[in-house]
């Protein structure tokens, strides 16, 4: 059996957007913004081409500050989408937001390079970058649903406490599902890019467990600091 991973031709490609395809045929139908899905599919092709020829050449780079220049695109980016489903976007929330994600994904990365990777040199990009993007990928979902659930919670007269910890609860479903799925429903992406490379399943499985566990741990943790943040009242408005 040849471990390589099989191309696929760019003609095959197109029969994978069937699927996704007839998902906006239905918004369409149902005037649930099927404009908009189309939009982020089209963004996603375009945006996933460049990156693919961009990331052949950071993978050859020996600039650290090429890395950390990236690293802060992401950290910005993913901040401002993050914050796409609230009401208030105000700046003060958006530098809570950058907060929030910076502490919880950073800190997380440097324990992985520095612990647990031990990489050499330690913004190594093959992997730091790749490590860094499901870090903040899934940290920006994790403080969306959590302001978008303290806002609602706020609005139908919750107390800030109560409102807080079902905000917590709601953006930690997604990872907590998945590690409840994990190895029973689903094989994830990077687990299984890896045994198609040829890579031991063994080995692959600890790459998987540290990748789950740097998820859930800077998603929580960027969760909770944007919601003990969201609590504070602006400076102007704090009690003399």
């Amino acid at each position: 059996m040849n471990p390589s991973i099989q191309p696929i031709p760019l003609l095959n490609l197109v029969f994978a957007f069937i699927p996704a395809l007839i998902v906006v045929a239905i918004m369409l139908r149902w005037s649930l913004q099927g404009w908009h899905a189309m939009y982020a599919m089209a963004r996603m092709v375009l945006q996933l081409l460049l990156i693919g020829f961009f990331l052949a050449y950071i993978f050859t780079t020996e600039f650290p500050i090429v890395v950390l220049l990236i690293i802060a695109v992401m950290l910005v980016i993913s901040s401002w989408i993050a914050l796409s489903p609230l009401k208030n976007k105000e700046g003060r929330m958006y530098l809570k937001v950058v907060a929030s994600i910076a502490i919880g994904c950073v800190s997380t990365l440097l324990l992985v390079i520095f612990v647990v990777l031990r990489l050499e040199p330690w913004f190594f990009p093959r992997y730091v970058i790749p490590l860094a993007g499901m870090l903040f990928a899934n940290a920006m979902n994790a403080v969306s649903l959590a302001a978008e659930r303290l806002e609602h919670e706020r609005s139908i007269g919750r107390s800030p406490d109560l409102a807080q910890r079902h905000a917590f609860r709601a953006a930690l479903i997604p990872q907590i599902n998945t590690m409840l799925a994990v190895g029973l429903v689903s094989l994830p992406g990077m687990m299984t890019g890896q045994i198609l490379s040829g890579v031991s399943p063994l080995i692959a499985v600890r790459y998987q467990l540290m990748i789950l566990s740097m998820i859930f741990g800077s998603s929580g943790i960027a969760a909770a600091c944007y919601l003990v943040l969201a609590k504070q009242p602006p400076i102007s408005e704090s009690p003399k």
